[in-house]
């Protein structure tokens, strides 16, 4: 990778760019804050599907976003005309937010070089008969693997993202967002009985790494072993009980029971579990969170966050103590802090709030296989579905798709329809083990908040939590 941002060169469009700068300024004469986003998307995906083809779809969008800020108030329009008529419509709308004026324009972000993944174009990979003809492999794949193997789904997927951030200072912020990814689906059955599994990830690289048969050989391989592992198991069971969690995707639970409670919008609303807590213990000794941006081309890191400020690391909880929130710079401004690369949008349709990007719990120094075994009786919980969080209690409630029965240390069988149910306060001051194998997942993670979608990564060491309710189907 190169520091040199200069490669990537702004799209062209119809706007000028001192006219632009010009209305924006008027839109945002007296306000605090304020900026206008461009982006250009291209996506496509293509989903084979029952050893056929399914659906294959592309996708172009391009669009500005236009904000000005005042205090708790914030105006926005946008348009998916880009030119400099739409431009004085949107700056009148989001002008309202103004009024009268008399606000001080915050310091301008400070521009970076960093690059932290390729600005080439993942669609230069491979042309479409090679894709398709790749995703009829792994379907050939994995049904000679195991003659118990009935369905197979796989997508491959692609899209780049060209934004550009032009401030009311003249600051101008642009370069381009590669992301790939690769899914494969397994469904097995055997003596009547159906079990599915899947693996997959990707990140903000190529598509050639994804497509390499090594790689996708080994994906179907974890696709097909959690099927036939789920093919297997047993009724979970029910009450509380010591969790162990795996290293990696795991950290799903983290991102939703603890990530969203330290986002600093909820905590100046005060609606969030760790609201005025800063500086107090939240944690067990030796619990360190982080939320990681600057990780190179991971699927939740960004350059510059969606206002123009850098990506950076940011340390939440230290040791059990919790020492920061993740900031956009409105909220940054208002809690008398400073941003910290978070302020993230799903598109120009969108307004910037704060949003996590790579959130994961350092490694402690205790030995994985030792966790395991110093448990008596519990759940060994390796891969994660769905999960619901409230974000005002941390209350969670998480689904389980690779879980295993331990009993006197000893891994036993795997259980199915197993749920992890407690609250994100509660769960980080009984972890009463952590292991020395952090790890990232494979790319595969999304974050939902207030309607938006954004692109994130988690990450978990082996860890264990004492006092967990767990949700079963027998007792």
């Amino acid at each position: 990778m190169s520091d040199d941002n200069s490669r990537f060169r702004p799209f062209e469009t119809d706007l000028d760019e001192g006219a632009a700068l010009k209305v924006l300024r008027g839109a945002t004469d007296g306000a605090d804050d304020g900026e206008l986003f461009l982006e250009r998307r291209r996506s496509e995906a293509l989903v084979f599907d029952d050893g056929r083809l399914k659906t294959a779809s592309y996708d172009a969008s391009e669009g500005f976003g236009l904000r000005a800020v005042r205090g708790e108030t914030a105006g926005y329009a946008h348009s998916t005309e880009l030119s400099d008529a739409a431009l004085k419509r949107a700056a009148e709308t989001a002008r309202l937010a103004v009024g009268d004026g008399g606000g001080k324009m915050a310091h301008a972000p400070k521009p970076t070089n960093q690059r932290l993944y390729t600005d080439r174009d993942p669609f230069d990979d491979a042309t479409f008969p090679v894709k398709v003809e790749t995703l009829r492999e792994i379907d050939a794949y994995a049904r000679e693997r195991d003659s118990r193997v009935v369905q197979v789904s796989a997508t491959i997927a692609a899209s780049m993202q060209e934004v550009e951030i032009l401030r009311p200072d003249g600051l101008r912020l642009a370069e381009a967002r590669p992301m790939t990814r690769l899914n494969i689906s397994v469904i097995v059955e055997e003596n009547g009985r159906r079990e599915s599994g899947s693996a997959g990830g990707g990140g903000r690289f190529g598509l050639a790494p994804l497509l390499d048969g090594h790689h996708w050989k080994s994906t179907a391989d974890k696709a097909l072993r959690v099927a036939l592992v789920n093919l297997d198991a047993e009724p979970a069971p029910a009450g509380v009980m010591d969790v162990v969690l795996g290293p990696g995707w795991p950290g799903i639970l983290l991102h939703e029971a603890v990530g969203h409670g330290l986002e600093g919008d909820f905590n100046r609303k005060k609606s969030s579990a760790f609201a005025g807590l800063m500086g107090e213990r939240v944690a067990a000794p030796g619990v360190t969170v982080v939320d990681d941006g600057t990780i190179p081309d991971r699927r939740g890191s960004i350059s510059f966050d969606d206002e123009g400020t850098p990506s950076q690391r940011n340390v939440l909880i230290e040791d059990g103590i919790l020492v920061g929130y993740m900031q956009d710079r409105q909220n940054a401004r208002l809690m008398g802090v400073e941003p910290t690369g978070n302020g993230r949008r799903q598109s120009y349709a969108h307004p910037p709030m704060p949003r996590m990007t790579n959130t994961y719990m350092l490694g402690g120094s205790d030995d994985p296989a030792a966790i395991l075994a110093g448990l008596d009786d519990g759940l060994y919980a390796v891969g994660f579905g769905g999960g619901q969080v409230d974000i005002t209690n941390g209350k969670f409630v998480f689904s389980c798709t690779e879980a295993y029965r331990v009993k006197n240390g000893k891994v036993g069988a795997p259980v199915k329809g197993a749920t992890l149910i407690g609250d994100g306060a509660t769960a980080l001051k009984q972890i009463r083990a952590i292991g020395n194998d952090m790890a990232l997942d494979p790319g595969m993670g999304n974050c939902g908040k207030q309607g938006q979608w954004v692109p994130v990564g988690v990450g978990l060491p082996t860890l264990r939590i004492g006092g967990l309710t767990v949700g079963g189907s027998a007792a």
